[in-house]
């Protein structure tokens, strides 16, 4: 009776013993796999935050392009009536028209008094003043002037107007040109909208002296 009683007492206790292990495996087991999960929520939310930070890094570099775009064409379109005025000159000259380029000197002077510069850097609005300056002061000339002192200070007007450009741009396409007989062969440039070469410094004379130097976008 008592080895009966001992014996059911060591199979209590092993069952109690197998019981605990179970639970402590079933609890292991269960802790690995919220581990497990855990990791891979982890995991899930740093590449839920990299693809955001790439996003928006993204999204941050598309608004400075289109901001710098904006800009550029904004400072473009500043230039436009200056461009056209310009254009007009230098076409009256072609066609020997000397009250037509004083026409268009007076218009291109006021064009120029009117640019607005405040959008640019302060050195590139230093430039601009400078530029502006002494264009204004040739295109005065040209407005009260015979065609070839006309002709004279249209060579200054056009190197100050291709200075200009290179700060502003320009929002048509235009050809430097180049007249090397002009000046006593020193050489003279001039703008125009096509590549054909129409010369203002020479007009009818020598209409189709010189070549197209570079292309200005």
């Amino acid at each position: 009776m008592r080895k009966s009683k001992v014996t059911t007492s060591i199979m209590a206790i092993a069952l109690v013993a197998l019981t605990a292990t179970s639970c402590k495996d079933a609890k292991k087991e269960h802790n690995d796999e919220d581990g497990h999960h855990s990791e891979q929520m982890d995991d899930n939310s740093h590449m839920d935050g990299a693809m955001e930070e790439d996003h928006s890094k993204m999204d941050h570099g598309d608004m400075e392009s289109s901001d710098k775009m904006m800009g550029n064409a904004q400072h473009a379109s500043k230039s436009t009536t200056l461009i056209a005025n310009y254009l007009d000159l230098k076409n009256a000259l072609v066609s020997d028209d000397k009250d037509g380029a004083a026409k268009a000197g007076e218009k291109l002077e006021g064009s120029l008094k009117n640019l607005d510069t405040s959008k640019f850097s302060d050195e590139q609005q230093d430039e601009l003043k400078d530029i502006i300056e002494d264009a204004t002061e040739h295109a005065e000339h040209i407005a009260k002037s015979d065609i070839g002192h006309q002709r004279e200070h249209f060579d200054v007007l056009s190197k100050d107007v291709i200075d200009l450009l290179a700060i502003t741009g320009s929002d048509r396409t235009l050809y430097q040109a180049y007249c090397p007989m002009y000046n006593n062969n020193k050489g003279a440039q001039w703008l125009s909208a096509t590549k054909e070469i129409k010369n203002p410094y020479y007009g009818a004379k020598m209409m189709s002296c010189g070549s197209v130097q570079k292309e200005i976008n």
